[in-house]
């Protein structure tokens, strides 16, 4: 691969992790941040997340230093990019905003260095609109956390080159993470999609009086969620029977949810300021110790996963 200088635009909860994960790898990271603040959370998390993987015997105090030193807090997008072989946009989800960003890379970087966002569903076409060469400019859709979660999913827009979506595979792949590609783009994604489909018949399993919420969940994690890791709903339904899956469709597609509008229940909760972890209350009553141990959990699965990942399965 032939890239050693890679640019994170964003310093937050996917810009830090994308840095850890480049120059763990060896690259060279230069983080822009907009202001001094905005560059010491960036460094704190990445310290914490450090101390995380240390703690769980995934790295040494030799290597976390060594990480550390291999990125360089800048405020200004044309010091980032300078010199950048690669640049990854992780910054907030305006599409104004990004368009703007990536006009002015367009710019300063030369026509053969790769322009990625990190966006959770915006258009790769729109953000290249503004560009003169939007066949170097896709997307790079990590996962929260990205330093945990493998999943990247690269998505081009209208005009990306079939050379763009190689060297996007690539720096995915070599900084350890597991490179999903799309041939075409669509709202969402696949995983937002995959993961709304099923938030919304979750939800509406919870408004029919059906279950409770804690109740749906746990059919989730003792049930799809054993199997999941291992087998995709495609490869499921293969593996089941395409004739016993195409029998329980024909009766039970016309009962499921078809929304095509937000959930009430999750709207009213969000009207009355009840927004999950982040306001204390939610589907659940997040207590900060109630959070904490929630966190700790679904860290200690992941890096369980991780650990099986480098062994290969």
């Amino acid at each position: 691969m032939n890239i050693k200088n890679i640019a994170v635009l964003g310093t937050g909860t996917m810009g830090h992790g994308i840095a850890l994960l480049s120059a763990k790898a060896g690259l060279n990271v230069v983080m822009y941040g907009r202001s001094n603040a905005s560059l010491e959370r960036g460094f704190n998390n990445i310290k914490s997340s450090l101390n995380s993987l240390k703690a769980a015997g995934k790295l040494s105090d030799e290597k976390c230093e060594e990480i550390l030193s291999k990125i360089k807090g800048v405020k200004t997008i044309q010091e980032a990019a300078k010199d950048a072989d690669f640049v990854i946009e992780a910054l907030a989800e305006n599409l104004e905003l990004k368009q703007d960003i990536f006009r002015q890379l367009d710019e300063i970087c030369s026509p053969d260095v790769v322009l990625t966002s990190n966006t959770s569903g915006l258009s790769p076409t729109a953000i290249a609109k503004n560009t003169k060469y939007p066949e170097r400019v896709a997307i790079a859709h990590f996962w929260n956390p990205p330093q945990l979660i493998p999943l990247v999913e690269v998505v081009p827009g209208e005009k990306t080159s079939q050379d763009t979506m190689k060297i996007i595979m690539n720096w995915v792949e070599f900084i350890g993470k597991k490179a999903v590609r799309m041939e075409k783009e669509c709202l969402g994604f696949i995983g937002n999609r995959l993961q709304l489909a099923l938030l919304r018949e979750a939800l509406y399993i919870v408004e029919q009086g059906w279950a409770k919420p804690e109740e749906v969940d746990k059919a989730m994690e003792y049930g799809h969620g054993r199997r999941l890791p291992v087998t995709g709903p495609l490869c499921s339904a293969d593996l089941g029977g395409l004739d016993i899956f195409n029998n329980i469709s024909s009766y039970l597609f016309k009962d499921l949810c078809n929304y095509t509008k937000p959930s009430k229940l999750m709207q009213d909760k969000v009207e009355a300021g009840n927004l999950g972890s982040k306001s204390g209350q939610g589907f659940y009553n997040w207590t900060p110790e109630v959070l904490e141990k929630k966190q700790k959990e679904r860290t200690e699965v992941l890096l369980d996963f991780l650990e099986r990942d480098s062994r290969g399965k």
